[in-house]
């Protein structure tokens, strides 16, 4: 089902009479807003909302408002192929995915295979959260921009800012989805052993989205008798191993990428202080300006930003601040320029400088790792806890290597 948001109509109708002859920039959110995934697809949804009724009141593009369409993919890289092929027919320029790279891998290659065979008619791919590594590897292409981390990014900080807060121990556990993006988080949660001084005494891939018991799990990561727990588990899988560890009372630290996601903590309970996230956005980290877009988002989407949230409104505020450099060919917006100046975009966030490396189109951007504390500013999930930052990366601090596999190809 396609959707429209109200107040992008809206400001399109009142701008129609003064920007007619120029083509309105279309950007079609591609996202699961249904199903058991939902919470996380939503949560892209509402993030894109907001940046784009921001990019609006700067002036939208060549003073026209753009506009937001959204599509519900229901969970799967299928959905997510037959919504790309309606939100081309209407027209679309953009589209934005995060949650799953395995819907983000469809998404890639099905746009590459568009592009390839409607040269001028060409859309891009605007990815805010699917972070497998292969996206800005093997499978990178022009038309393809990364404004989220990766397992390599997210598990290097993890582990620098643990150890040195004395809290990562010498054995360590590593559990996983089994697809892409886990399998990523499983080799950087080995390749970082060295750095970390620790040892991965066992490793869990486990089933996607279909285990509804991690009890089993939880009873093997005990036995093990680890000191951390490191998982770049999400959505369903995150929430509900976390229920299974309050419930059997597993005593070892996590060391997580998405615990920010609502919800975890008050599965967790007290369990949950002293675990650890790398994520891309906290809040108490951004002091004042930090304060500023909480309370700004908040007041727009009556939400506090989590998880995704900031990420998606800083690489959709990148776009707009791209938009700014495209001029109207002929009256009409040209995909590959906007391309071309995203190439070279830099935006100042409440934790830094975020840019993007034309190299593979992976955004450098900051990242902030944080451990569950009664003490943090912010409390999240109805509870007297939440994310007390430990250690701030800048973003080339936080960077890895661009990887040899990306063969970036440029139009003419």
């Amino acid at each position: 089902m396609k959707l429209f948001h109200p107040a992008c109509i809206a400001a399109a109708c009142i701008a129609a009479s003064g920007a007619a002859s120029a083509q309105t920039v279309k950007i079609g959110v591609i996202e699961t807003l249904s199903g058991p995934q939902a919470a996380s697809g939503l949560m892209y949804r509402t993030s894109a909302r907001y940046a784009v009724d921001r990019i609006n009141a700067e002036g939208g593009w060549n003073g026209q408002p753009v506009q937001l369409l959204e599509y519900d993919n229901q969970g799967g890289p299928t959905g997510a192929a037959d919504k790309l092929k309606a939100a081309i027919a209407d027209g679309v320029h953009m589209v934005v995915q995060g949650a799953s790279s395995a819907v983000g891998g469809q998404l890639t290659e099905d746009v590459r295979k568009h592009n390839l065979r409607n040269p001028g008619k060409e859309v891009v791919y605007l990815n805010v959260g699917a972070e497998a590594l292969e996206l800005t590897g093997e499978k990178c292409h022009f038309h393809h921009f990364r404004f989220s981390g990766n397992a390599q990014v997210r598990t290097k900080a993890l582990v620098m800012a643990m150890k040195e807060a004395d809290a990562l121990g010498t054995r360590v556990y590593a559990i996983n989805q089994n697809y892409s993006w886990g399998q990523d988080m499983e080799k950087a949660v080995v390749d970082n052993a060295s750095r970390g001084g620790y040892e991965v005494v066992e490793k869990t891939l486990h089933d996607v989205n279909r285990i509804q018991d991690f009890a089993p799990y939880v009873a093997k990561i005990g036995a093990a008798k680890v000191d951390t727990v490191i998982t770049g588990n999400w959505s369903n899988d995150l929430l509900l191993l976390m229920k299974a560890t309050r419930a059997s009372g597993l005593k070892a630290r996590f060391g997580t990428t998405f615990l920010d996601q609502p919800g975890n903590i008050a599965n967790a309970g007290d369990l949950a202080v002293g675990h650890f996230i790398a994520h891309t956005f906290n809040a108490e980290a951004g002091g004042a300006e930090g304060d500023k877009f909480a309370s700004d988002f908040r007041a727009k989407t009556g939400i506090m930003p989590a998880a995704t949230d900031a990420q998606t409104v800083f690489g959709l505020l990148m776009v707009g601040d791209a938009l700014k450099r495209v001029k109207p060919e002929g009256g009409q917006f040209s995909v590959n320029a906007l391309a071309r100046a995203l190439e070279s975009t830099k935006i100042t966030t409440p934790l830094g400088e975020i840019s993007m490396r034309a190299e593979d189109h992976q955004a450098l951007l900051p990242m902030v790792v944080s451990t569950v504390s009664k003490d943090a500013k912010y409390k999240v999930d109805n509870t007297d806890m939440g994310f007390k930052p430990v250690k701030r990366f800048a973003a080339q601090e936080a960077a890895t290597p661009a990887q040899a596999s990306c063969k970036m190809q440029r139009p003419a």
